[in-house]
């Protein structure tokens, strides 16, 4: 019996949803030993072993390139500051309240487009952006929740994130995907080491954290590879609403494990940013399913 394209696609982001749930479980455990620069560069050696094994055995490593090297090198930058960004709010505000910030992304996105994209800014991208922030106001709650440094990582690791997409779109026009994860994990192994070592004293994991930082390493990597082969299975529109499962797990897991109450004013904006980015996925697909019937 055949699966139908949609429901594999469906199955690969659950496999996305468990993997991104299970590196923030692992990154909150590992904190009591390790800093986020620590756990970025033993992530990162995980990494590059996974990478380079894949592309050895595929046959892909021969189109790794040094072409747009200076592109990778933002990209890589954005992408170590918004990690480390998220491993420390993991640890010090809500589980669900760091991942409803990380929704804010394609917030930013679509801000960032216009400059770096040379992409209108839409009517709908427009309120698209009012909504989000919106959203974001809630989920922050200014004035009933202390605006302290793990709010304002969360926040800001969103917008890294966001110039870590915009980076990739552009280097996808030209990079193949074996090209960009090989840039990916040796300069954040890189970055990784400098930031570790820079006060001389660097701690080494405990038995113990071993599979949690195998789990993080393989997790990252595993997790956006399901988001790309259900992307290819299936529309965004389809597949995005499973990403937002993300939320009342960790919520669950958070109240379950570590105590944290479920704030519904949390749930309440992350529903907001969601529907937002919800809209612009439709406002979208319009467009280009317009420019289709028209070519």
């Amino acid at each position: 019996m055949t699966i139908p394209h949609t429901l594999k696609a469906g199955l690969w982001m659950l496999g996305a949803v468990i993997s991104f749930t299970s590196m923030a479980v692992a990154g909150r455990e590992m904190a009591s030993e390790l800093d986020t620069f620590e756990i970025m560069m033993y992530r990162s050696i995980i990494g590059v072993l996974v990478v380079l094994t894949i592309a050895s055995i595929s046959g892909s490593l021969k189109s790794v390139s040094r072409e747009r090297f200076g592109l990778h090198l933002v990209r890589n930058l954005c992408h170590f500051t918004g990690q480390n960004l998220w491993f420390y709010a993991l640890t010090v505000i809500p589980l669900s309240q760091v991942f409803a910030f990380e929704f804010s992304s394609p917030i930013w996105m679509a801000l960032m487009a216009p400059i770096f994209l040379r992409e209108k800014l839409t009517r709908t991208r427009l309120i698209t952006v009012i909504l989000g922030f919106l959203g974001i106001l809630i989920v922050a709650q200014p004035g009933n929740i202390a605006m302290g440094p793990g709010v304002a990582a969360a926040a800001l690791c969103a917008i890294a994130f966001a110039g870590t997409f915009i980076a990739t779109k552009l280097l996808s026009q030209t990079q193949s995907t074996t090209s960009i994860l090989f840039w990916l994990t040796c300069m954040q192994l890189f970055f990784g080491i400098i930031c570790s070592f820079y006060d001389g004293d660097v701690a080494i994991p405990s038995l113990a954290a071993l599979p949690l930082i195998i789990l993080v390493g393989c997790a990252g990597l595993f997790g956006h590879f399901c988001i790309t082969t259900a992307l290819r299975l299936a529309p965004i529109m389809l597949i995005a609403p499973i990403d937002f499962l993300r939320l009342p797990i960790i919520a669950i897991i958070g109240a379950s494990f570590y105590n944290e109450a479920i704030d519904i004013w949390i749930i309440i904006g992350a529903i907001i940013i969601f529907a937002a980015n919800y809209l612009n996925i439709r406002s979208e697909n319009k467009v280009k399913a317009v420019k289709s019937a028209h070519q």
